[in-house]
């Protein structure tokens, strides 16, 4: 008796994350995660809000890992990295305008780590935090070959008064706080989370996120998120004192659109109240804050207006985990 034997190649998606990049990493795992009532704001926005026990708050969650080699470097002082850290998760919080609350640090460190530097982080984290009234109330050591901390942090909002990415609307004036730009110098260790800002937006704000990948890249997601495009005005995008007269041969409006860690909030204000909130802000903020365009109905395109009158469309550059602008999901 002949018996044939039938071989048939399987197909299996065999990409790497570093083919496909951090975005379609993210939109595969959304699909593993569940719905239920309770969530009022999932994945893909800069903080996570549940429903609480409270009827009139709401529950925001995020985390965030800093990592040697990634975020810092193996030279940077333990101080300066306690307060990154901590200050990330605040930024994110104050994204979406909660009052931030807990913190959670996990720390993973190889066994040759002084015990001084580890001391060092704390000092750090609970600056930051105790600047915004925040308890870091505990977490877990682990051992690695390199220094992780990854931080956990939870805020409230009153009941559906989180601002997302999504909500911005046609005709929408668009703002950032501080200045853009020069992050590499040192900013991206010793930036202050814009969290009373943050809170004070959530009465004003349409749509939110703070700036952590740079200007082009964050913009581009609030777009997506509420289906809308943008025109930017070049000559009003502000840039940081620490790129004025640099000699660095990238223009100092490319750091801005691209550097990232500025950590500024990036929020969209309805038309008819842009005059009233200009005159509330600065009457209530020393910071500045700055419109810097206009949301569009072109749907996704990003377009930046120079000085001369002349437009374009903004490339989506930034920075990305995986270096890769992705492929499908």
């Amino acid at each position: 008796m002949l018996i044939r034997a039938y071989f048939f190649k399987l197909e299996v998606d065999v990409k790497t994350v570093g083919d496909v990049g951090e975005l379609a990493v993210v939109e595969r795992i959304k699909k593993f995660l569940p719905d239920n009532a309770d969530i009022l704001v999932g994945a893909g926005d800069d903080c996570a809000v549940v429903r609480s026990a409270s009827s009139d708050e709401d529950l925001v969650l995020t985390s965030d890992p800093v990592i040697e080699g990634v975020h810092f470097t193996s030279d940077t002082d333990s101080f300066s990295v306690g307060h990154k850290a901590v200050g990330r998760v605040l930024s994110d919080l104050a994204a979406m305008g909660a009052e931030p609350r807990w913190i959670l640090i996990n720390v993973v460190t190889s066994p040759k780590t002084l015990v001084t530097d580890i001391d060092e982080i704390y000092r750090g984290a609970n600056k930051v935090a105790s600047r915004f009234g925040v308890v870091i109330v505990g977490g877990d050591v682990a051992e690695g070959k390199s220094l992780e901390l990854h931080v956990f942090g939870m805020g409230v909002v009153p009941h559906e008064k989180a601002v997302q990415r999504k909500g911005a609307v046609p005709g929408d004036f668009l703002f950032v706080t501080g200045a853009l730009g020069g992050s590499i110098l040192g900013r991206h260790l010793n930036f202050e989370p814009r969290v009373e800002q943050g809170m004070w937006l959530r009465d004003w704000a349409t749509s939110m996120m703070d700036v952590s990948d740079g200007l082009a890249s964050d913009l581009r997601r609030l777009l997506k998120m509420s289906d809308v495009g943008c025109e930017l005005q070049e000559t009003k995008i502000p840039i940081s004192d620490v790129l004025i007269g640099s000699s660095d041969v990238v223009a100092p409006l490319d750091h801005a659109l691209y550097d990232g860690e500025d950590f500024e909030l990036l929020f969209t204000i309805a038309a008819d109240d842009s005059d009233e909130f200009c005159r509330l802000w600065n009457e209530k903020f020393d910071l500045k804050c700055t419109c810097i365009g206009v949301i569009t109905d072109q749907k996704d395109l990003l377009r930046i207006v120079d000085r001369d009158g002349g437009s374009r469309v903004l490339v989506g550059r930034g920075y990305e985990h995986f270096g890769s602008d992705g492929e499908s999901v």
